[in-house]
C-alpha cells in the first residue's frame, strides 16, 4: 500500500518471535478503522428509507414514496441529490487517499489513523445536527476524508505489526470489522426508526462518532510500526520496537530485511512510470480490473440501499430495515468462510464459485421482480414472495462475502513486486473508490430506467468477470512473493509479456532488495 513497503519472509525463511498480546491488542484497536467504514455503508441506506428524514431533506422523494397508488415502484427514490448524499463520501475518499499516502509515509501510520478518526468524528457530528442539505453533504465529505485516511493507514499498520505467519489472519480483521460495522448500523437503524418524534435518524448518523472517537483516541496510544520508524530514519527505536512486539531479542534477520527493503524502495525512481513497462502489464491489468469488477458485482449498492430497495419492492419500513439486518448477518458470517477456504480451495475456485452463485441469485431476483412488477412498476408484494426475494439476495451477499469481497483486496496485495508495490496498490484503491462513487451515484436512476433489468445488468458483469478470472488470473495460492513472476511467465497469455531475464531480475530483487 502507498506510504510503505510490506515485505515477506519468503520461501523457507522464518523469523524469530511469536504472536504477542501486545500485537493482538494493537491490531484490534487499529481494526476499528474498518468499523467506521462499514458503519457508514450500512447507516446511509437505512436513514434514507426513514420517512422523517426524507420529509425534511428530500420532500419530493417523500411524496413519491408515500404515493403507493400512482408511483412507479422502481422510481420512488430516483433523486440525484439523494444519491449524492451517499456517494459524495466515496468521491471525497478517493481524493483524500492521495493526500493520506504522504502523511502515512512521512508522519507514520498512527498519525494518519488519528487524523482519519478525528475528521470522521467531525463529519458524524455535523450530519447528526444537520438542518439542510448543505450540512448533510459537508458532513458526508468529512466522513469521506476520514475513510480515505483510515483505509490508507489501517491495513498497512496491521500488515506491518503482524508476524509473517499471522499476517493474513490479522489483516482480515479490517474486513471483518467492516462487515460488523454494516451489521451494527442496520441494527441501530431498525431501532431508531421506531423513535417517536421523527429524530431517530440523527441518532443513526451521529452514532458514527463513537467508533470514530475510539480509533482517534486509540491511535494516540498505538505504537509506530518498525517499518514506519525505519522509513523515517529512526532505526535504533525501530529495532527496540520490533523486539517488543515480537517478544524476543533475536530480531536481527527481520530487522535487516526491513532496512534493506526500505533502502531499496527509496532507490526506486519513477514508480508510476515503471508500472507502464511491458513486464508489469499483467500487474497493471489486475490493479485496474479486479477492483472495477468488484464494484460491478453490484454489492455496494445492495449494501448502501438495501432498506430502500426492499421498501421499493413493497416491504414496509420496519420490514425493510429488518431485512437489511438479515443480509448484514449473512455478510458477516460468510466473510469468515473465506479465511478457511482461500488457502485450501485457492483463489480461482472461490472467485469462480462465487461468480456462479451471484449470477444465479441475481438472475432469480430479476425474474421475481419482473414477474411481480413487470415494466410498469405497478403492484404490490406478498409476505411469502418477499421472503423468497430476501433469500436470493442473501445467497448473493454470501457469495460475494466469501469470494470477491476479501479476494478483491487479497489478490492485488500479493501479486505486486516490491519496486511497483506502492504505485500499484494506490491504483487499486483509487479504482475501487472511483467505481464505488459512480455506481452509488447512478444506482437509483438505473433502477428507475432499467427496472428489474438492473439485476440482469449486474449479472452480465458477473459473467464477464468470471470469464476474466477463468482465462486471465493464475492461481496464487501458496506462491511466495519472490516466485510470483514465474506464475505470470508460465501463464498462456501473460507469459508473452515477461521474459526469462525479467523473472531472474524479479527473483533477485525480492531475495536481496539491494540488488
Amino acid at each position: 500500500m502507498a506510504g510503505g513497503v510490506i515485505i515477506s519472509a519468503g520461501a523457507g525463511k522464518d523469523y524469530s518471535g511469536k504472536l504477542t498480546v501486545y500485537v493482538i491488542v494493537a491490531c484490534i484497536v487499529a481494526s476499528w478503522g474498518g468499523l467506521i467504514f462499514g458503519y457508514d455503508i450500512g447507516i446511509s441506506g437505512g436513514v434514507t428509507s426513514m420517512n422523517p428524514f426524507l420529509e425534511k431533506f428530500f420532500p419530493s422523494v417523500y411524496r413519491q414514496e408515500i404515493d403507493n397508488v400512482s408511483t412507479n415502484q422502481y422510481c420512488k427514490f430516483d433523486s440525484q441529490i439523494l444519491t449524492l448524499f451517499t456517494s459524495s463520501l466515496y468521491l471525497a475518499g478517493l481524493v483524500s487517499s492521495f493526500f493520506a499516502s504522504p502523511v502515512t509515509s512521512k508522519l507514520g501510520r498512527k498519525v494518519s489513523m488519528f487524523i482519519g478518526g478525528l475528521v470522521f468524528f467531525a463529519g458524524a457530528s455535523i450530519n447528526a445536527a444537520a438542518m439542510n442539505i448543505e450540512m448533510l453533504i459537508i458532513g458526508r465529505i468529512l466522513l469521506g476524508i476520514g475513510v480515505g485516511f483510515a483505509n490508507q493507514s489501517v491495513p498497512l499498520f496491521l500488515s506491518e505489526m503482524a508476524p509473517c505467519q499471522y499476517r493474513g489472519a490479522l489483516n482480515i480483521g479490517f474486513q471483518l470489522m467492516t462487515t460488523l460495522g454494516i451489521l451494527f448500523a442496520t441494527i441501530i437503524n431498525y431501532f431508531t426508526a421506531k423513535v417517536s418524534g421523527g429524530w431517530g435518524w440523527r441518532v443513526s448518523l451521529g452514532g458514527a462518532a463513537i467508533p470514530a472517537a475510539i480509533i482517534a483516541i486509540g491511535a494516540i496510544f498505538l505504537p509506530d510500526t518498525p517499518n514506519s520508524l525505519i522509513d523515517r530514519n529512526m532505526r535504533e527505536e525501530a529495532k527496540k520496537k520490533l523486539q517488543l512486539i515480537r517478544g524476543t531479542e533475536d530480531v536481527n534477520d527481520e530487522y535487516e530485511d526491513m532496512v534493506a527493503a526500505s533502502e531499496a524502495a527509496k532507490k526506486v525512481e519513477h514508480p508510476w512510470r515503471n508500472i507502464l513497462q511491458r513486464k508489469y502489464r499483467p500487474h497493471l491489468t489486475m490493479a485496474i480490473c479486479i477492483p472495477m469488477f468488484q464494484q460491478l458485482t453490484g454489492i455496494n449498492v445492495i449494501m448502501f440501499y438495501v432498506p430502500v430497495l426492499f421498501k421499493t419492492i413493497g416491504f414496509g419500513s420496519n420490514a425493510a430495515l429488518m431485512s437489511a439486518v438479515i443480509t448484514g448477518v449473512v455478510n458477516t458470517l460468510a466473510t469468515t468462510v473465506s479465511i478457511a477456504l482461500s488457502d485450501n480451495w485457492g483463489r480461482r475456485k472461490l472467485f469462480l464459485e462465487g461468480g456462479i452463485q451471484m449470477l444465479v441469485s441475481q438472475s432469480a431476483v430479476a425474474i421475481l421482480l419482473g414477474l411481480k412488477f413487470g415494466v410498469s412498476g405497478q403492484g404490490s408484494i406478498s409476505q411469502g414472495y418477499a421472503i423468497v426475494v430476501v433469500l436470493f439476495l442473501c445467497i448473493y451477499v454470501a457469495a460475494f462475502a466469501w469470494s470477491w469481497g476479501p479476494l478483491g483486496w487479497l489478490v492485488p496485495s500479493e501479486i505486486f513486486p516490491l519496486e511497483i508495490r506502492s504505485s500499484a496498490q494506490s491504483i487499486n484503491v483509487a479504482v475501487n473508490m472511483l467505481f464505488t462513487f459512480i455506481i452509488a451515484q447512478v444506482f437509483l436512476m438505473l433502477l428507475c430506467h432499467l427496472k428489474f433489468g438492473l439485476f440482469l445488468f449486474f449479472s452480465a458483469w458477473v459473467l464477464i468477470m468470471s470469464i476474466f478470472v477463468y482465462f486471465l488470473l493464475p492461481e496464487t495460492k501458496g506462491v511466495p512473493i519472490e516466485e510470483m513472476s514465474r506464475v505470470w511467465k508460465k501463464h498462456w497469455y501473460w507469459g508473452n509479456f515477461i521474459s526469462s531475464e525479467d523473472v531472474i531480475e524479479d527473483v533477485m530483487m525480492e531475495k536481496d532488495p539491494q540488488v
